[in-house]
């Protein structure tokens, strides 16, 4: 649960400074940029702190890489301009946890006692109050069914994902394995996602400089999104690998999910963005869901 909570809050900062890495260098720069950075860091501490890929896991958890940070993180990105930022939010982490648990019961057998449901879905009620669009709070695009599909793609990649994930860490325990090492299983995983949106990158940019040649390129800057890569995937992935080691799905994606709500004091501290009424008061819900998840 440590693990879970320190997830939340890494990812909570790499929200804002995705914000501001998305707006330095454009969306598949910022993207590939992240992984990249984060791929050469974790894979210097992989090949000389740790095990390579020497794990019975590897893989499980390139696979893992490649569904949910490859796969879900593309659909969220595409869902981002049919359905706007939150409702592609409240989507993603409000169906992932469902998703998670239900698949990792019927595949590993995990099963979650009464009062962890009720608890999970307390925390995924806060979120969806907080970000669900409404008269004074309208989304700021027009709405298309698409994105809708992307949305729950988005939501079964990262699901999807972190089962896998929990498959590896079995394999590696019934290997004779120590626990798995969460900053190991991130470069895995990592490496996994960069594969996917690597050609999705080198995709774009044929279709952009054969199909619709770009007259007046930008040329990006990357401060912030070295920032976004340490924070998300970098320190962030390698306590979510750390948590899924350890705690069924269906508990640690509830927690993750509050991330963009710890995300929004933090950018009313950072960018001056006053938190409305309405996502206080779903933060408060999530937040105590959180501390009950704990406690049981």
């Amino acid at each position: 649960m440590i693990a879970a909570l320190l997830t939340t809050s890494f990812f909570a900062f790499s929200i804002i400074f995705a914000q501001r890495s998305l707006t330095q260098a454009g969306q598949l720069q910022a993207n590939i940029g992240r992984l990249i950075v984060a791929a050469l860091a974790l894979g210097i501490y992989a090949h000389t702190v740790g095990t390579g890929f020497r794990s019975a896991s590897t893989g499980w958890l390139l696979w893992s890489g490649m569904i949910g940070m490859g796969l879900g993180d593309l659909a969220l990105f595409m869902a981002l301009p049919k359905l706007g930022s939150r409702l592609s939010l409240l989507i993603t982490q409000c169906l992932a946890a469902p998703i998670a648990a239900v698949c990792e019961w019927l595949w590993l057998g995990t099963r979650l006692t009464e009062v962890e449901i009720v608890l999970s879905f307390v925390i995924l009620a806060g979120v969806a109050f907080a970000f669900m669009p409404d008269r004074k709070n309208p989304p700021k695009v027009k709405l298309h069914w698409t994105g809708f599909v992307l949305g729950l793609a988005s939501a079964a990649g990262q699901g999807i994902g972190a089962i896998i994930t929990r498959k590896g860490s079995m394999v590696a325990l019934a290997a004779g394995e120590a626990q798995l090492d969460g900053i190991n299983a991130a470069y895995h995983r990592i490496l996994g996602g960069l594969a996917i949106t690597a050609l999705w990158f080198l995709f774009r940019q044929w279709q952009r400089n054969w199909v619709r040649p770009v007259d007046q390129p930008i040329k990006p800057r990357y401060g912030w999104v070295v920032a976004n890569a340490m924070a998300g995937p970098v320190i962030g992935v390698s306590c979510y690998q750390w948590a899924l080691a350890t705690t069924p799905s269906g508990l640690v994606l509830p927690i993750v999910a509050t991330s963009p709500l710890l995300a929004i004091p933090l950018a009313w501290w950072l960018e001056g963005d006053r938190a409305t009424t309405r996502s206080v008061i779903g933060g408060v819900i999530a937040v105590a869901g959180v501390i009950g998840l704990t406690l049981s």
